[in-house]
């Protein structure tokens, strides 16, 4: 865990002489090609191995990682259409973070990417390229990578993952002169620049503050103690709020809902009914068609 462990590795370093593993993810990594019929489903096997190899030995970053503080992510591809070597489908991505002291985890980004293109022909290398994406896949790739890193890093100190935004900004501006969708700025209200600035546009970055409170100070306080860290999770519930009322077409707002609105029912199960209350009271103006999900976070008894 990214927790004030530099004195740790540096002990480590000295006393067992080791390099630390560099790589950052540990990536579980589907490609689904039912829809495509009379295709010889080897490229889309080659894919799927390429992916992962990219994905899990590629290192993204200079942040060091020990092999159990790996990022646990799932990428699923799953292709609509194969014309020539020209790739179209959807990318469903989810990002997963332990909660401390416990075998807990708790998924920080959960989210539909409709806007997948590229090229591929079977054997075609994946190459890292830091300065300049190879392609659209890798740029994809890249994209979602250095996203991953800014979310959880931001779940574990106050902003953290900065650095991290600016390298995702990057690819953004870079491949919104390829003429390949997904990275326009006003292209889609939920495509890949649309979901960066959910998270970097003054008007709805306050997720950020979010995703440290709700994670670092809330779930985690609340192995040791339940109502203290569910009280943090209750007040930064309010930045939802904050972006419903400044942003209410935000891609935030759905990324949140699909990633966190199941743990919350877990989460006020055995709260007071006054807070049970104020969470429903918040949520549901933002969320108004989620009244069966909601529900159950006033009344956990009828669960």
């Amino acid at each position: 865990m990214r927790i004030q462990i530099g004195w740790l590795v540096a002990v480590g370093i000295l006393l067992f002489g080791t390099k630390m593993h560099a790589q950052e993810f540990r990536a579980n990594v589907e490609v689904n090609s039912q829809q495509i019929e009379g295709t010889n489903r080897n490229a889309f096997e080659t894919l799927k191995e390429q992916i992962t190899t990219y994905m899990n030995e590629t290192k993204f970053s200079d942040a060091t990682f020990a092999p159990n503080e790996k990022i646990e992510c799932t990428v699923y591809l799953t292709i609509g259409e194969y014309d020539g070597d020209r790739v179209k489908g959807d990318l469903q991505l989810q990002l997963i973070r332990p909660v401390y002291n416990s075998t807990y985890t708790t998924t920080l980004f959960n989210f539909k990417d409709t806007r997948v293109e590229f090229n591929y022909r079977e054997g075609d290398p994946l190459v890292y390229n830091e300065t300049q994406p190879e392609n659209n896949l890798t740029a994809i790739l890249d994209f979602y990578a250095n996203l991953f890193l800014a979310l959880d890093f931001d779940s574990f100190s106050p902003r953290g993952g900065e650095r991290f935004y600016e390298k995702a900004q990057s690819i953004v501006q870079m491949q919104q002169s390829s003429g390949e969708i997904g990275w326009r700025t006003f292209e889609d209200t939920k495509n890949r620049s649309a979901v960066l600035n959910s998270y970097t546009d003054g008007n709805t970055s306050g997720i950020r503050n979010l995703l440290y409170n709700y994670h670092r100070k809330g779930l985690d306080e609340m192995v040791t103690s339940p109502d203290k860290g569910r009280g943090v999770i209750t007040d930064s519930l309010n930045e939802i709020k904050t972006i419903a009322d400044n942003s209410p077409m935000s891609v935030a707002l759905s990324i949140f809902r699909d990633s966190k609105l199941d743990e919350l029912v877990n989460v006020y199960s055995k709260a007071p009914d006054n807070e049970r209350n104020d969470v429903y009271n918040l949520l549901q103006p933002i969320y108004p068609t989620e009244s069966q999900r909601l529900n159950k976070i006033k009344n956990p008894e009828q669960n």
